[in-house]
């Protein structure tokens, strides 16, 4: 079956005009995403599930992800996917425990797996080449198998997503998502069959930018945002938070919603809006007492979710969940909050594809 192509953002944009548009580098990643998962999974899964087999042959005891900033919510993805399909202990790395400290841990026999976007960061290469020299068994994870964090590293994973001109990283994310699930998939002999039906469901919620708009003008004069979830989705939120906060320059504060109660609860009010990330699964179960709280204080709640939660929210925006598992949800949640980052930022008046004194490659040592 050919799939519709994703709607263009920019209408009535003509080729003069488009180079002038704000937002029009990351609208149209953000509409290469299907595109992007279709191709990681017809060309870029055998050669994951062959890294998988390899690494799986070592039997490593203990998981290591290193990462910054967007890739570091793919991380803490991989992070859930390892310890509850594999039982595999993980943990995030404090990349300056070597490259500032110079420590030295015994990684014998301990998975090293590296994400970053473009794999050139000064202390993501620093710490993963430490790391194979402490014995670990070294992934990277990246956009760029030239880069230098694949040079130093063992193993290496394309996520495929081509060239991403957008400062705010979209279909980069959500390709580091997919193909760290058929990574962890190929580890446990899984052919990663839940994963088919993501291009044509991301496909869906990218026609659906206009309701992304009508929630958008909920938060034009936001002050500030928390953004709220639960297992498989707290990474979601922690990269919704991410790009609001660069795109529009919104404080968004992402938490587990475990730790929403212990404290951060007291700053919810009816006026700042609380976006609830509700992943149609366990995860999900565990966040209802936290939803009920929040309903209980009055707050402006807006759930990204199951359509029988967003009934009881004062706004939200319904996933497609229902023939998708709980754990590649992920790659779906963070559609429609990219496109609500990308919306309050247009309506703000500002360019969410150059954000201030943000670089595509952060020089971090």
């Amino acid at each position: 079956m050919t799939a519709a192509a994703s709607p263009d953002p920019f209408p009535a944009a003509t080729p003069d005009t488009i180079s002038e548009l704000p937002g029009r580098a990351m609208a149209r990643e953000m509409a290469e995403q299907p595109a992007v998962l279709r191709r990681i999974l017809s060309e870029g899964a055998p050669a994951i599930q062959d890294v998988a087999r390899r690494i799986a042959a070592r039997a490593p005891r203990f998981v290591l992800l290193t990462a910054r900033g967007t890739s570091d919510n793919a991380a803490l993805y991989a992070k859930y996917l390892l310890e509850i399909r594999l039982g595999l202990p993980c943990g995030l790395t404090s990349m300056s425990t070597t490259t500032a400290y110079g420590a030295r841990p015994d990684l014998t026999d301990v998975l090293v797996v590296t994400v970053s976007q473009s794999g050139g960061s000064p202390d993501l290469v620093a710490s993963t080449r430490a790391a194979r020299e402490a014995g670990a068994i070294t992934l990277a994870v990246t956009n760029n198998p030239d880069s230098p964090l694949a040079g130093v590293s063992e193993h290496h994973i394309d996520i495929m997503a081509g060239p991403e001109e957008a400062l705010p990283a979209t279909k980069t994310y959500t390709a580091s998502l997919l193909a760290l699930y058929l990574f962890v998939e190929g580890l446990r002999g899984g052919d990663g069959a839940p994963a088919q039906v993501l291009p044509d469901r991301a496909e869906q919620l990218l026609a659906r930018q206009g309701e992304v708009r009508t929630l958008a003008a909920r938060y034009r004069f936001a002050e500030r945002m928390v953004i709220t979830s639960r297992g498989y989705g707290y990474p979601t939120a922690k990269e919704a938070a991410l790009k609001l906060m660069e795109t529009s320059y919104i404080p968004a504060l992402a938490y587990s919603g475990a730790d929403l109660l212990h404290g951060p609860l007291a700053m919810v009010d009816n006026v700042s809006p609380v976006i609830a990330v509700v992943t149609d699964g366990k995860g999900g179960e565990a966040l209802q007492p936290v939803l009920d709280r929040l309903r209980g204080r009055g707050a402006d709640l807006v759930v990204i979710g199951p359509g029988r939660q967003v009934e009881q929210a004062s706004a939200g925006f319904v996933m497609p969940t229902g023939d998708v598992a709980e754990e590649v949800q992920p790659v779906l949640e963070i559609i429609p909050l990219q496109l609500l980052a990308y919306e309050v930022t247009i309506a703000m008046g500002q360019d969410p594809d150059a954000p201030r004194a943000l670089a595509k490659v952060t020089e971090t040592h």
